[in-house]
């Protein structure tokens, strides 16, 4: 197998033509009859009527000629002969979105037909494919096309929206600068990094899906809202249900103009398992199907040991907070609202909220500017409007976390012990305009609810896929992991307790029996669902002249051509020249 590393050197053959043409171009001779030979004189050949084409006539110098043109260009285009155990190194970035499961067989199909052309003038190739999120494992590494086909057979593209820019760096320091990387995605791009090739394969496919879910009560029955959008530049129409384990409600008509946005909403089953909204399948299956559950929350028991002066604080935070219970049981409350009392100075040993009570109400503002440090409690709050008069103070200790100052002194503070959590109010809140603050009310909900999510308790909740899970349990105890699909059907259990599954399912967490969350996990990626800018796209696979070198070796006879082209031409002039002096 032979290459040329200059192509343009064949532009030479036009010469031939040109050789051709002077050869057609012959000086006609006259005829002169005569009777008797040797009455003829020495003629000269003269045209009679000027230049016309005529016969080709088969000369040595014609030959000669076309000899040295052939010879010319094959020296000029530079032929290069194939290296034994030459080897091209390929690196493959899958983009690993969800859409890209769309064209799973197109992309595999494309890749195969486009490898051969990157593998350039090299013997052998090697390859070696990852997914676009660097931390997974490869998927291939070898050298056969066939192999590549059917590990990638196995390849589940179910992220969301990735930046493939470190995929690409760790490509090209696999294959290092003389190797080829290609990035295979569904989504035209002006310009890759890293010299990186793109391959697109994507088409703007036409997709209807749910796009999430909300849950509100009415009337004492729960109501679920579910959104429903419609991504295609065109007017659709599409039917919707209700399914269950036991049954399900008849297909409902759904009209959604172009781009438009359509709200679902009706009670929720009671009692029901499995339940699923149902869309009418299109090419991409992961938005068709919306899985709930019941949403409910741990519950948190509220305990008030405050005096009446807060007592419309302890209804508004219950009003605030779901799934909050009041209790008259401080040992079993998960959160009590307590005040500080010099003259009962004892301070509650569970997690509380805790305010000052000073009932002199003489105190002047106090002065200073107000600073909040950086806190999860506090982020984004703003305190400047807070004014606050002087009174008594808790006492705090070393090891309390200040949140919020004015001047010198610490109005906000949280202290935290082994298992308890206690946010202190260095200040009267009736001594204050905090109960009117928005910042106020957020605070007290956010500590609330880190208490909540701080206790081991059995919830219920709605997941979107790959979501982060915060599960609550006992450190010595391992967790049961269960899954069933849509239709109930068991699947492998999944290895992670911190994340939601990457595909739409029914999910459950367990400890020593008792359940910790009953999830329904859903697919609600929008970025993902629209195929509006897919497209397909053709690599340029151009041959480095670092690689033809590296991988080819120069004809070893170009010394032999160059002599037979000398000699061409000197056999081509010996005998013209011959002719002419005849």
């Amino acid at each position: 197998m032979f290459t040329l590393a200059n192509p343009l050197g064949l532009l030479a053959l036009l010469g031939i033509p040109a050789v051709l043409a002077i050869h057609f171009l012959q000086r006609k001779a006259v005829e002169l009859p005569v009777s008797t030979l040797f009455l003829l004189e020495r003629t000269h050949r003269d045209a009679a009527s000027g230049r016309r084409f005529e016969r080709i006539i088969p000369s040595i110098p014609l030959w000669m000629q076309l000899l040295a043109v052939l010879l010319l260009a094959w020296f000029l285009a530079e032929p290069r002969f194939q290296k034994s155990g030459s080897v091209q190194r390929i690196a493959v970035v899958l983009d690993s979105s969800a859409s890209m499961g769309v064209f799973k067989s197109d992309a595999i199909a494309r890749l195969a037909a486009e490898l051969p052309r990157f593998q350039g003038p090299a013997s052998t190739i090697e390859l070696t494919v990852i997914e676009s999120a660097p931390s997974r494992p490869r998927l291939y590494a070898g050298s056969s096309v066939d192999e590549l086909k059917v590990a990638l057979e196995k390849w589940q593209p179910l992220d969301g929206l990735t930046d493939s820019t470190q995929a690409l760096r760790l490509a090209r320091s696999l294959v290092s600068r003389e190797g080829t990387v290609i990035y295979l995605t569904d989504t035209p791009a002006d310009s890759l990094p890293f010299e990186a090739r793109l391959i697109a394969v994507g088409d703007p496919v036409e997709n209807v899906g749910f796009t999430g879910v909300t849950f509100a009560t009415e009337e004492g029955a729960l109501v679920w809202r579910a959104l429903v959008r419609n991504y295609s530049k065109t007017a659709v129409d599409r039917t919707w249900s209700i399914q269950t384990s036991t049954g399900g409600t008849e297909p409902r008509p759904l009209h959604l103009d172009a781009g438009a946005l359509v709200t679902l909403q009706s009670a929720f089953p009671a009692d029901a398992k499995n339940v699923r909204l149902v869309l009418t399948p299109d090419r991409f299956p992961l938005d068709d199907t919306l899985p709930l559950v019941a949403p409910k929350p741990k519950s948190l028991a509220l305990f008030t040991a405050t005096s009446p002066a807060f007592a419309d604080l302890t209804e508004k935070l219950l009003r605030a907070l779901d799934a909050a219970v009041p209790t008259h049981d401080a040992a079993t409350a998960d959160l009590s609202i307590t005040s500080y009392d010099p003259l009962d100075p004892v301070l509650p040993p569970g997690n509380s909220v805790i305010f000052v009570e000073d009932s002199t109400r003489s105190g002047a503002y106090l002065k200073g500017g107000i600073l909040a440090e950086p806190h999860p409690l506090l982020d984004s709050l703003n305190w400047q409007s807070l004014l606050v008069r002087e009174t008594i103070e808790l006492d705090r200790l070393p090891s309390d976390t200040v949140l919020l100052w004015q001047d010198k002194r610490p109005l906000i503070f949280l202290r935290e012990k082994a298992t308890t959590r206690q946010l202190c109010f260095n200040f009267d809140l009736r001594l204050s305009n905090a109960s009117n603050q928005p910042a106020f009310i957020v605070l007290l909900h956010r500590f609330a609810e880190s208490i909540r999510e701080a206790k081991a308790a059995p919830t219920s909740a709605n997941l979107e896929t790959g979501q982060p899970i915060k599960i609550t349990a006992a450190a010595d105890i391992p967790l049961q992991v269960t899954a069933t699909d849509l239709t109930g059907k068991p699947l492998p259990s999944p290895t992670s307790t911190s994340q939601a599954p990457a595909t739409p399912c029914f999910l459950t967490i367990r400890q020593n029996e008792a359940a910790l969350l009953d999830a329904a996990v859903f697919f609600a990626d929008t970025r993902e669902a629209d195929f509006s800018a897919c497209g397909k796209s053709d690599p340029a696979a151009t041959t480095n002249p670092s690689t033809i070198e590296r991988h080819t070796k120069p004809d070893p006879l170009w010394r032999v051509w160059i002599l037979a082209l000398i000699a061409a031409l000197l056999v081509s002039w010996k005998f013209t020249a011959g002719r002419a002096s005849a």
